[in-house]
């Protein structure tokens, strides 16, 4: 029986350790792009997502439709994510760890920024500090892992407060416990007002409403005199706040224009970190 030969692979592709298998990569754009797509797709509209023809994406269809990860409705014929792409897609989320990936990040973006890095997420007590990464060119802030951030004068605080707070309306701890400081630093800001702090309900409505408009927090001088600060949500795969990404430092040195270098650079990265928890904006 005659054999067919096989083509011998190069020398540059044997040894290159990154070389791949081509057809592989560009079958995936079809897979990219169904799952940035919020419904099911055409195989026109799909094949041009992917940049190739009908014809050429409907034969990856075929084979990814036999393995699972695509499924074809008999009766719009339009194509969608299958269930082994659901079952891969469950099992990478399960295994995220939102501070873990946010603590990866804190190098790249404290050089992108400039300032202090810092994350928070939710504690038992409230906002918690559980990342600090220290500036070159940094002000003194005193500081520490551990530490709860208030609602009204931290930029920490007022990005739960406005992301988190919201959604919590099942009288659960967290809402308790967020209802309750919000009380208690009302009582103390109605006895000692501060500038740029809210102290009444009114204040801290518009305070939240300027916060989501924005995608961020902002406090300049409200927690620390000469500092200013942003806060950042990240959001996991149902749209819930996992993890606030802090940056400060001294008001004179520190961009707070909301669109401004540093915010900007903050809601991408927050955007960004986001997306590799699952969560899709409309």
């Amino acid at each position: 029986m005659a054999t067919s030969k096989q083509r011998p692979m190069s020398p540059s592709a044997a040894a290159d350790p990154r070389a791949g298998i081509q057809s592989v990569e560009v079958g995936f754009a079809l897979l990219k792009a169904l799952s940035s797509s919020h419904q099911a797709m055409m195989l026109r509209d799909l094949a041009s997502s992917a940049s190739m023809s009908p014809a050429k994406a409907h034969r990856y269809l075929v084979s990814f439709q036999r393995l699972g990860l695509v499924v074809q409705d008999a009766t719009t014929n339009r194509y969608d994510l299958g269930p082994s792409a659901l079952r891969m897609g469950l099992a990478s989320l399960s295994r995220l760890d939102a501070v873990r990936l946010g603590r990866a990040a804190m190098p790249a973006l404290g050089d992108a920024i400039g300032h202090t890095m810092a994350l928070a997420v939710w504690g038992n007590q409230g906002p918690t500090m559980v990342h600090w990464q220290e500036a070159t060119k940094t002000v003194s802030v005193q500081l520490r892992l551990g530490d709860v951030m208030p609602l009204l004068s931290s930029a920490t605080g007022r990005c739960f407060l406005s992301f988190m707070g919201h959604e919590k309306s099942d009288g659960s701890s967290d809402q308790r416990l967020m209802n309750d400081m919000l009380q208690r630093e009302l009582m103390l800001e109605k006895k000692h007002p501060r500038s740029g702090v809210a102290h009444t309900a009114a204040l801290v409505k518009a305070m939240r409403t300027e916060t989501q408009q924005q995608g961020l927090a902002r406090v300049v001088d409200s927690l620390i005199p000469g500092v200013a600060g942003f806060c950042a949500p990240v959001f996991d795969a149902q749209g819930h706040l996992v993890m606030g990404i802090v940056t400060l430092g001294g008001a004179g040195g520190f961009d707070s224009r909301w669109h401004g270098g540093v915010a900007t650079t903050l809601r991408q990265a927050a955007a960004a970190l986001s997306q590799d928890l699952g969560w899709q904006t409309a």
